[in-house]
């Protein structure tokens, strides 16, 4: 079963108001202090906010992380990094302390209750192809005990208004491009001078050193994640999208398992599966086989970094599939409910302004795609230029320096707020 929807998100967030209300009076009288951060990730210590760690940490600030389990704070002390939990009241008073908070995917990531002042870093998790915020009707979806009356119309409304309040406090979200930044602009409902062009820190990573050091390092990581293979052996990611809390539509049948087995020992090639940790369906081969592992964000927080040891990507509408232009990957688009997501959540443009017009709806058809990708140079060539045009309609920058420029912003920022005062 799914973990979680938007409709059941959205009730726990209606329950919780009496508490925002409180933390609201909380940041009203607890003064912030000027050299504080604190960061937070919902996939782990990980992605952009990893990155942005490492530039504050350098430049002497007083930082901790807020951490949310048991494997974060494993993570966390590996790395040195002072860190907190931030359900605990000590995460709570830090979080009304800071001056500035760092976030990759919501208030939650830090203690939601105290953010209320701070200004607030939001470095966002992927390019979106999918509409989000407040350009989604998903997002707003009102719990589905209320049912389809006034009171799911009152409910939709509140969290309409929760949301764009909530997203005032954004001081500073980094865009791609000018593109990502009209996206980002309007999902969020902020004004121009807080989107800055910078590029994401997140994927700063496939931007710094070689082609072949950046691929050795992703291979070295592939390894001690699923298990060791050859070094010739060929690697394809596999990525499904969340649906939103319903099954992923694309779980292969018995007979397309075959095929893609098939494919994979014709090629030496490993399939690795990563499923989305909010998302639902399992991915077991009928037979026992070492061509297919599961590289879960169990494993794997962050799978950013691994990607130019891979040779090809198969994804739908994963924020991946910009991320793969960067190294670039040639990519099999797999999507057997493109008109149904279309009309749920909608795309930014539209699915075809990246997969093309000849997308596949299965996996026997993914499946004889991904053995011409990786049995033709031809095919390969003409898809790595469809991810290297794709790059240079959604990236910017491309030097590796992403987080720097994310910094200045914010001190830019953090400077013109003091001005003000």
């Amino acid at each position: 079963m799914a973990s979680f929807s938007f409709g059941a998100g959205n009730a726990a967030k209606l329950v919780r108001l009496p508490l925002h209300l409180a933390g609201r009076l909380l940041t009203l009288v607890v003064p912030r202090t000027t050299g504080d951060w604190v960061f937070g990730c919902g996939v782990g210590i990980a992605d952009g906010a990893l990155a942005l760690w490492d530039v504050v940490e350098a430049r002497g600030h007083r930082a901790v992380w807020l951490i949310g389990d048991r494997r974060q704070a494993q993570d966390a002390a590996a790395r040195g990094i002072p860190h907190v939990a931030k359900h605990s009241l000590r995460g709570l008073w830090l979080t009304a302390r800071a001056r500035v908070v760092v976030v990759t995917h919501g208030f939650g990531d830090v203690n939601r209750y105290a953010v209320s002042g701070a200004f607030v870093v939001q470095l966002w998790h992927g390019i979106p192809l999918k509409r989000i915020g407040l350009d989604s009707a998903e997002t707003l979806r009102p719990p589905a005990a209320l049912g389809r009356g006034i009171l799911s119309l009152l409910a939709r409304r509140a969290l309409g208004l929760a949301y764009r309040l909530t997203a005032r406090r954004i001081r500073v979200i980094p865009a791609a491009s000018h593109l990502v930044r009209g996206r980002l602009e309007s999902a969020f409902g902020l004004p121009d001078d807080r989107v800055p062009v910078t590029g994401e820190p997140r994927v700063d990573v496939l931007s710094q050193g070689t082609p072949e050091s950046r691929r050795s390092v992703g291979r070295e990581r592939i390894a001690a994640a699923v298990g060791p293979f050859d070094a010739a052996t060929r690697l394809v990611l596999y990525a499904p999208t969340w649906r939103d809390g319903e099954p992923d539509p694309a779980v292969p049948s018995d007979g397309e398992w075959r095929a893609i087995v098939d494919v994979l020992t014709r090629h030496d090639a490993v399939l690795l599966v990563r499923s989305h940790p909010l998302g639902a369906g399992e991915y077991r081969p009928p037979v026992a086989t070492d061509r297919v592992r599961g590289l879960g964000s169990s494993a794997v927080p962050d799978v950013t970094p691994l990607l130019p040891g891979l040779d090809a990507l198969v994804t739908d509408y994963s924020s991946l599939i910009f991320d793969a232009s960067l190294v670039p990957l040639p990519v099999v688009f797999l999507a057997p409910d493109v008109s149904a997501y279309a009309r749920r959540r909608g795309f930014y443009g539209t699915y075809a302004d990246v997969a093309g017009d000849d997308w596949t709806k299965d996996w026997t058809r993914a499946a004889r795609r991904l053995d011409a990708l990786l049995g033709d140079d031809a095919v390969r060539g003409k898809s790595l230029e469809r991810s290297r045009a794709l790059d240079a309609r959604m990236h910017a920058h491309h030097d590796g320096r992403n987080t720097e420029r994310v910094y200045r912003a914010i001190l830019a920022g953090l400077g013109r707020e003091r001005g003000r005062r």
